[in-house]
C-alpha cells in the first residue's frame, strides 16, 4: 500500500512540473505504460519543489545551472500557490516517504516541523557566518542545522509623508497619529494591517504581544506563555484599537494584497506589511495614488520573523547534487539577483551594504535592522494548527464576541495541547 502511495503521490506531483511529465521521467516503458515513480527518482534530474510565484525570476538562474551541469539538471516542482496548501502536499508525500523531492522551499516556521519528523536532513557542515543570524536561526532545530536560509523577511512600516512628518517610534505614538490624521468622512484611515482570519493575523498579534514584552512560547518551544499581563496587553492594544477605530473593521478582512491597495489607493495613513509593498509604492500607475507620498520604516516593535529556508529531503537519491544546488542558489549572485528581480529580501548580510542596491533601495538599511531586530513565530512542530487556533481565537476578541482575558486563557489550554499532543 506505501509503494502504490509513493507512486500516486509522485505521479500526481510529477505532471505538474514546468516541462511536463517529460521532465520526470515519465515517458512510456512500453505501448500505453508510464515509469515508476521509483524510476523516475532515480532518473539523473534534481528537482526542485517551489512556490509557483517565485519560478519567473528564478527560470534564468535554472537554466544557468543546468547549463553548466548537464549531469544532474534541476527541474523546478510547482506547489499549490497558498502556503497551507504546500505544507499540505509536501506533508502527504514525505509521510509516504515519496523520493520524489530533492531541494524544499520552505516557510521559516516549518523547520521544527519538517525536522522532528525525519524528512529533511541535517546539513550541519554547511557555512552560515555570511547570513543574518536571526535566518539561520530559523533554519536550526534543537541545535542543529536542518536548512540553509534563501531569503529573511520582517514586517515595515509604510507611511503617508504628506501627512506624517516623521514616523512613530512607539505603538503609542503610532496610535495617537492614526486616531488624530484619520478622516473615515473623506475615506482616509489609520492603519492598514492584515487581520484577516489567517497568518496574517497571527504575525500582528505576535507582533503587539512582543512589543509589549511578552511572548507565545518560549524560545525551546516547550512551554506556552501567552496568558500573560504582556499578552493580554498585546491584545487589548489590538481590540482597542478596533473599538478606538484608528483601526478601522474593515482591516478584519484584509490580507496582504488588500491592504497594499487600500494603502496605495490612498485610503490610510499607515501601512503595516512585508517589504515588496515598496516596488508597488515607486512606481507610479493607476492604482498608485500615493506615488511620492511614501515613507518606509521600521515597526514601531519588533516584527515578527518571515522568510524561507532550502532543505534537502531525507528521501532524496540525489543528495549531494541538491547541497550543490542549494551552495548555488545562495551565493551573492543569485542572491542578489532573487531580490532584484523577484523582490525577496537576501538572507545574505553583505547584500544589504552594498552601495550599488543602497542607491536602488534606500528603505534596505531599514529592512536589515529590521530583520536583525525580528523575534521568530512560536517554535511549534505543528505550527500550521498552532497558528489556525491563534488567528482564530484573536479574531474573537477583535469582534469582540469574547474578552481578551478569555481568549488568552482558551488560548493557552489550546497550545498547550498541541504542543503536548494530547
Amino acid at each position: 500500500m506505501k509503494r502504490v502511495a509513493r507512486t500516486l503521490a509522485a505521479l500526481t506531483a510529477c505532471l505538474a512540473l514546468a516541462a511536463g511529465a517529460a521532465g520526470c521521467g515519465l515517458l512510456p516503458a512500453a505501448p500505453g505504460t508510464l515509469v515508476t515513480a521509483d524510476q523516475a527518482c532515480d532518473a539523473h534530474a534534481v528537482t526542485f519543489a517551489i512556490g509557483p510565484d517565485d519560478i519567473g525570476w528564478l527560470t534564468p538562474v535554472i537554466a544557468s545551472w543546468n547549463k553548466a551541469h548537464p549531469g544532474t539538471p534541476v527541474q523546478p516542482l510547482y506547489l499549490p500557490a497558498a502556503a497551507n496548501g504546500q505544507l499540505a502536499q509536501l506533508t502527504a508525500d514525505l509521510q509516504a516517504k515519496s523520493c520524489l523531492y530533492d531541494v524544499i522551499d520552505m516557510d521559516v516556521v516549518w523547520t521544527a516541523q519538517f525536522a522532528s519528523s525525519g524528512w529533511i536532513v541535517p546539513l550541519g557542515s554547511f557555512p552560515t557566518s555570511a547570513f543574518l543570524l536571526p535566518a539561520v536561526e530559523t533554519a536550526r532545530y534543537k541545535g542543529g542545522l536542518y536548512a540553509v536560509p534563501y531569503y529573511a523577511n520582517a514586517d515595515l512600516l509604510y507611511y503617508r509623508t504628506d501627512i506624517v512628518k516623521k514616523p512613530p517610534r512607539t505603538w503609542a505614538e503610532l496610535a495617537w497619529d492614526a486616531a488624530a490624521d484619520a478622516r473615515p468622512a473623506k475615506g482616509l484611515y489609520g492603519y492598514a494591517a492584515t487581520l484577516a482570519p489567517y497568518e496574517g493575523l497571527t504575525v500582528n498579534f505576535a507582533e503587539a504581544v512582543q512589543a509589549a514584552g511578552g511572548s507565545i512560547v518560549s524560545p525551546d518551544g516547550s512551554t506556552v506563555t501567552v496568558n500573560s499581563p504582556q499578552g493580554q496587553d498585546g491584545l487589548s492594544f489590538l481590540v482597542n484599537g478596533i473599538r478606538e477605530g484608528w483601526i478601522p473593521k474593515r482591516d478584519l478582512g484584509y490580507e496582504e494584497p488588500q491592504a497594499q491597495d487600500a494603502f496605495l489607493s490612498g485610503n490610510f495613513v499607515f501601512l503595516s506589511n512585508w517589504p515588496d509593498v515598496y516596488a508597488a509604492a515607486a512606481t507610479p500607475g493607476a492604482g498608485n495614488d500615493v506615488y511620492g507620498k511614501v515613507g518606509v520604516a521600521a515597526l514601531p516593535g519588533p516584527s515578527a520573523l518571515g522568510g524561507a529556508n532550502l532543505a534537502i529531503s531525507a528521501y532524496s537519491r540525489h543528495q549531494g547534487a541538491a547541497l550543490a544546488f542549494i551552495r548555488y542558489l545562495t551565493d551573492p549572485a543569485n542572491e542578489r539577483a532573487m531580490f532584484v528581480h523577484g523582490g525577496f529580501p537576501p538572507a545574505l548580510a553583505s547584500l544589504y551594504d552594498d552601495a550599488a542596491l543602497r542607491a536602488s533601495y534606500p528603505y534596505l538599511g531599514v529592512l536589515k535592522q529590521s530583520i536583525q531586530d525580528a523575534l521568530p513565530r512560536p517554535v511549534i512542530t505543528n505550527y500550521a494548527q498552532a497558528s489556525l487556533a491563534i488567528s482564530g481565537a484573536v479574531y474573537q476578541a477583535l469582534q469582540q464576541h469574547e474578552t481578551p482575558a478569555q481568549v488568552l486563557t482558551d488560548m493557552q489550554a489550546q497550545l498547550s495541547q498541541l504542543i503536548s499532543g494530547r
